[in-house]
């Protein structure tokens, strides 16, 4: 398993707060080169200590052009200290296709968080959290691209 960081919202991590109830962004985004192993980890973004995440979305190239695709994708966070990881609380996303689609009319993929928000509601995180990507299970057929990962986000 290996960890990833790419381009991220700014270098003076974490991102700052803002005024209650303003909404937020942090993002990041990564080129692929080559192929994400099996329970490879991309570290996208951080949130600030008392960020309530309010939502966000997954968007990425079709990196698995293989007909029966097994890119398999996770978006949760890290453990801080206060709570333990959770690496699918904003999507279990299982198997994507890439395919063109009435969601998406290019290839690629988009995934609007869902998981514990969904079932839920917004997620408070009382420490700077890793906001991260697990790439459950490789592509059949890698092709290289992109990723972006945004995070929408409120503070006290």
């Amino acid at each position: 398993m290996a960890t990833t960081t790419g381009t991220r919202a700014a270098s003076t991590f974490p991102a700052m707060t803002g005024g209650a109830g303003r909404q937020l962004v942090a993002w990041g985004t990564q080129a692929w080169a080559a192929e994400q192993a099996a329970a490879d980890i991309w570290v996208a973004c951080k949130v600030p200590a008392g960020a309530t995440v309010i939502g966000g979305y997954l968007l990425c190239t079709d990196m698995d052009t293989d007909g029966s695709e097994t890119i398999d994708i996770d978006v949760g966070y890290a453990a801080n200290g206060d709570v333990v990881a959770d690496p699918d609380a904003f999507g279990n996303f299982g198997v994507q296709t890439g395919d063109v689609s009435v969601h998406l009319p290019v290839a690629g993929v988009w995934l609007p968080f869902a998981g514990a928000l969904a079932s839920g509601g917004p997620i408070t995180l009382n420490r700077d959290t890793d906001i991260t990507v697990t790439f459950v299970d490789d592509a059949a057929t890698f092709t290289a691209g992109r990723t972006t990962l945004v995070v929408h986000y409120v503070c006290p």
